[in-house]
């Protein structure tokens, strides 16, 4: 990014969802990368409150197993 263009605000990619649930594993997968790590809300673009739900569900997924703990294809 150079120095004199503006920085653009990230739209929230939740803004249209009240609920985050667990089970919809295709809302969460769009909030870890490639190794199965949850991104930070500075990448998401998220607010903090949001981040704190999307971590919870991702992490009662994952114990629930319909999320995996890391990708298969780290080993």
């Amino acid at each position: 990014m150079r120095r004199n263009e503006p920085q653009r605000r990230k739209r929230n990619p939740l803004r249209d969802v009240e609920y985050i649930d667990y089970t919809n594993t295709k809302l969460l997968s769009r909030f870890i990368n490639d190794q199965g790590k949850i991104l930070p809300k500075r990448i998401t673009g998220v607010s903090a409150k949001q981040q704190r739900a999307v971590t919870k569900a991702i992490k009662f997924a994952r114990h629930l197993a319909l999320m995996p703990f890391v990708a298969d294809d780290s080993r």
